[in-house]
């Protein structure tokens, strides 16, 4: 550091007065970087998720002799592809194949007498254990056999849903990349290879050591397994910060977008570990053996769950990562010095920089603090939030209705309520029509409709658009009921799924990309235009923002995608509402505390709002803290109304639009009394100088280079090295 006493005016000269070329070229830019961000996750997320149909899905037969190869050529030829089917001599082998998760599941065909054996590991992804007992097991049933399901990898009792590497992997790719963006413009003195590498390592162990407190003793999902997520996750983080600090030494800031693209929007539809990699397009399926995420949760799940088998080659990707990324930025950084294109020149820890960008000129050990808290409190928040909603589904209070005369209904009641108590809440309802009216407006789950006659079959009729996994399991208990009782169940459909929303997670992804456009675009405003300090020249930009990308995210779903269908103005205009509303409701954080508040942000308009949203899982399957936000957030809103739109005609868009309205209104006010008057008040600080930055010029005999001849923006001079 240099020990001159200077003006920090003259030892760091500000930058010349921005043109309006520049400014134009700016304002497009912070428009553009929101759009892209938003654009590629949700057209991945949407595009490979809204109708996953298995492709080559890996199953043996086992068996020797004629009976057993004609079974498995009948299996893989009416599979039509969808299956990738071998014949294996033992059960031993087959046991060994599905452990090293080279195999999805095994059939053993019926041998005459007795029945059919499927075998698969819920542990190895219960979404891939599911596609096994229906193509296996449906397999069987067309054959005429009984079918027997054997698990050989069982799940434990706290990640009742396999979602713990998910999780843990998905903490880690955020550890490794988020920092990356704060340092550059708050600290990039940390960019030298020599120094981040020894930082990165650390950082690593300690942000591995907190993901796995939070999934073992906080949440209760793993046990032990201490030094696992140690080495894993240390190496997992390391070789992805150091690959971002590549790309950020080629692409600068613009680097966000590919280490997003890479670590979390191609990383989470490759893993394996929410849907099964064999239902995704072929291209994700090649990057399930090349990038980080999948390679950290595989690495995890098969120490944990399978005594290591096929750990290594898991281990070995996320050394390649390391090395090569490492020795690539290396070679960067001694070809073209340690400056980055669109960085600071100014790179010493006394320069004029602020913590986060936006902010106003911190001291150093400020922006070391930020550099490390801001996305620890990301890291920390995801995992936990996501970990403790969906880490154990626990079925309570689900509303059911038994319809049928009042005397018949109540005796019907009682013995229900017996064994399914505990899990549903009961009443009666006298009339078909009233329940069906009642589960239009979402207010019940299933109706239970009583036999009219001697000899008649119960009905269950449920909606399937109001959430697939709450009508998955209602139906499976009344199946049992209905069971128990000697007859069948049939079973109505009021809503069924359309053909292109099969998982019925459209309406979720619909919704949180309304509100991921809305908080981001405040969020890059705030770092990229911190000169922009009145509601009143901000009210157009967000006008213009809310109905531009909410066309945009319509023509993306439907006809790009073709994954929503029809219902272009409601969409567009309920989208328009929602992203202004919210918007406005997380800018007054955003502007009054900075991109710190990105992080409560996040909270209370997206991350809280999932679970309670009932778009994955059923309302009545998370814990119970989240049921009352279903009716206070802004993304359970979101979600209802495309759900109410797609399959309920509108019933129930009144209330989600009184609540996205208040949110608002509301934040619209606080913006125009309270953060307008806080940011142009006398006492404020003006935000640190967007510049000078550097930008790479062709060298020539006249030009002057710094220490690392690395050339320096016009009109500014390189930062001491004393």
């Amino acid at each position: 550091m240099s020990t001159t006493t200077e003006p920090a005016g003259v030892k760091y000269p500000p930058p010349p007065p921005e043109t309006p070329a520049e400014r134009k070229g700016r304002m497009i830019a912070l428009f553009v970087m929101p759009f892209l961000i938003v654009t590629m996750m949700y057209a991945t997320y949407m595009g490979t998720m809204h109708d996953p149909q298995p492709r080559d899905l890996p199953v043996a037969v086992v068996g020797q002799g004629a009976a057993a190869e004609r079974f498995a050529e009948r299996l893989e030829d009416s599979a039509d592809e969808a299956l990738d089917v071998r014949l294996v001599e033992d059960l031993a082998e087959a046991e060994e194949l599905i452990e090293e998760q080279e195999i999805a599941g095994a059939i053993t065909p019926a041998d005459g007498r007795g029945a059919a054996t499927v075998y698969r590991a819920m542990a190895g992804g219960a979404s891939q254990a599911t596609l096994v007992d229906r193509m296996l097991g449906g397999a069987a049933v067309a054959e005429s056999w009984p079918v027997e399901t054997v698990d050989l990898g069982k799940l434990p009792e706290g990640d009742g849903s396999g979602t713990m590497a998910l999780f843990a992997a998905m903490g880690m790719m955020l550890a490794g990349y988020v920092p990356l963006s704060s340092v550059l413009s708050g600290t990039p003195n940390l960019l030298r290879v020599r120094r981040f590498l020894p930082l990165a390592v650390g950082w690593g162990a300690l942000t591995s050591s907190l993901i796995w407190l939070i999934l073992g003793p906080i949440v209760g999902a793993v046990e032990g397994h201490y030094p696992l997520f140690l080495g894993v996750g240390t190496l997992a983080v390391t070789a992805v910060g150091t690959a971002q600090l590549l790309f950020t030494k080629v692409m600068g800031p613009f680097a966000v977008l590919l280490g997003m693209l890479l670590w979390v929007i191609f990383g989470v539809p490759s893993s394996n570990l929410a849907l099964s990699v064999h239902s995704m397009p072929e291209f994700l399926q090649f990057l399930h053996g090349v990038l980080p995420l999948p390679a950290a949760g595989e690495a995890l799940r098969s120490a944990i769950y399978f005594d290591g088998s096929g750990l290594w080659g898991h281990v070995l990707t996320l050394a390649v990562w390391l090395v090569v990324a490492a020795g690539l930025a290396a070679l960067k950084e001694r070809r073209s010095g340690h400056l980055i294109v669109g960085g600071p020149v100014y790179t010493g820890p006394d320069a004029p920089l602020a913590a986060l960008p936006g902010g106003p000129v911190a001291p150093y050990r400020t922006r070391l603090v930020a550099t490390a808290l801001f996305p620890l409190s990301i890291m920390i928040t995801v995992v936990t939030l996501m970990s403790l909603s969906m880490h154990q589904p626990d079925v309570h209070d689900m509303p059911v209705a038994v319809v049928g005369p009042a005397a018949q209904a109540d005796e019907a009641l009682a013995g229900l309520e017996a064994g399914l108590g505990d899990y549903l809440d009961l009443r009666v309802v006298e009339s078909t029509d009233e329940a069906e009216d009642l589960l239009r407006r979402q207010e019940l789950v299933a109706a239970y409709v009583l036999p009219t006659s001697a000899g008649a079959d119960p009905t269950l009729i449920t909606a399937a658009g109001a959430g697939p996994s709450q009508q998955s399991v209602v139906t499976q208990m009344f199946q049992g009921v209905a069971a128990e009782s000697g007859g069948a169940l049939a079973i109505e459909d009021l809503a069924p799924l359309t053909d292109d929303d099969s998982n019925g997670s459209n309406s979720m992804y619909v919704g949180m990309g309304w509100i991921m456009a809305a908080f981001l675009f405040f969020a890059v405003m705030r770092g990229g235009a911190p000169d922009l300090t009145r509601t009143r020249q901000l009210l157009p930009l967000v006008t213009g923002w809310s109905i531009g990308i909410s066309v945009w995210l319509w023509f993306l779903y439907d006809v790009l995608i073709g994954a929503v269908n029809g219902h272009a103005l409601e969409l567009i205009g309920y989208g328009s509402l929602t992203v202004f509303a919210v918007a406005w409701a997380s800018a007054v954080l955003i502007r009054m505390w900075g991109l710190g508040a990105l992080v409560p942000v996040m909270v209370v308009v997206m991350l809280a709002g999932v679970p309670a949203s009932g778009g994955g899982l059923s309302l009545y399957m998370v814990p119970e803290f989240f049921r009352p936000l279903a009716d206070l957030l802004p993304l359970p809103a979101a979600v209802d109304l495309a759900r109410s739109v797609v399959y309920f005609d509108g019933e129930g868009v009144g209330g989600n639009l009184l609540v996205i309205g208040i949110w608002g209104a509301v934040g619209l006010l606080l913006n125009l009394l309270v953060a307008d008057r806080w940011l142009n008040r006398g006492s404020a600080r003006p935000p640190a100088p967007m510049g000078p930055r550097h930008r790479p010029e062709r060298p020539s005999k006249s030009a002057d280079a710094d220490d690392d001849g690395v050339l320096v923006s016009a009109g500014a001079d390189p930062e001491p090295t004393g």
